[in-house]
């Protein structure tokens, strides 16, 4: 059991928690915040001085918060700008018709309001078939740029750390062990004991690596597993 939750530990939710504890750290009090996309609603405990709103579309398998709004994102039945911050986390990748979304974001943040983005760009897909998109540096300015936004900040969520400790423990999950599933004929019975040995290892260096994460955020060299942005719409 304990190795099991050490496999389990994700520095990204970590980090997740810290860009999202202060970006509402930085939320007056009497705010009209709106989670978009907020699935469980894991930060809506960061905003208890705030009025806090959420809206989700609620269609993957998979526990929810009660939304505020069940909805499709391009179409939140609010009025124009009354919001004053938003949270979309994790959310854009599950969009099919993206541009939509953003400008709908748009019209109903106050001018001068802020949005916390925060989205994968290294990432399996996941809540099939709702995962359209993975989004560089390049894209998130592109998206956000085009639909109005000024954009402050694009920043690493996550240092090559992260990223590494998630690649290795995607390894220690799925790579083959069966000589069957391996390969064909002996080759499989002779790389099954290395393949076991490489998937020990992997789950061990996966742990070391998250572990290292959350000390030190390497960013001098490789990519992040996730990117953070604040944008802001003019006023």
């Amino acid at each position: 059991m304990f190795i099991k939750q050490l496999l389990e530990f994700n520095s990204s939710r970590v980090r997740l928690y810290e860009v999202n504890q202060k970006f509402a750290e930085a939320i007056p009090i009497g705010a009209t915040v709106l989670d978009a996309g907020a699935g469980e609603a894991p930060y809506k405990v960061l905003l208890k001085h705030a009025n806090y709103e959420s809206a989700d579309f609620e269609m993957v398998d998979k526990v929810y918060a009660r939304s505020t709004y069940v909805c499709d994102l391009k179409e939140i039945p609010v009025e124009d700008r009354r919001y004053d911050f938003v949270l979309f986390n994790q959310v854009m990748e599950h969009l099919p018709d993206p541009r939509s979304v953003l400008l709908e974001l748009f019209r109903v943040m106050k001018p001068g309001a802020r949005l916390l983005y925060t989205a994968p760009l290294f990432y399996e897909e996941h809540e099939q078939p709702y995962d359209f998109y993975r989004y560089t540096s390049f894209g998130i300015h592109h998206m956000f740029s085009g639909t109005g936004f000024i954009v402050e900040k694009i920043d690493w969520l996550e240092g090559y750390y992260g990223t590494i400790g998630y690649q290795m423990n995607r390894m220690h999950a799925y790579m083959p062990r069966r000589p069957s599933l391996i390969a064909k004929g002996l080759l499989g019975w002779l790389l099954s004991p290395v393949m076991i040995l490489v998937k020990i290892q992997m789950g061990v260096l996966s742990i070391l690596f998250h572990w290292l994460e959350i000390k030190s955020k390497y960013t001098r060299a490789g990519y992040p597993k996730n990117y953070v942005a604040i944008v802001r719409r003019p006023e």
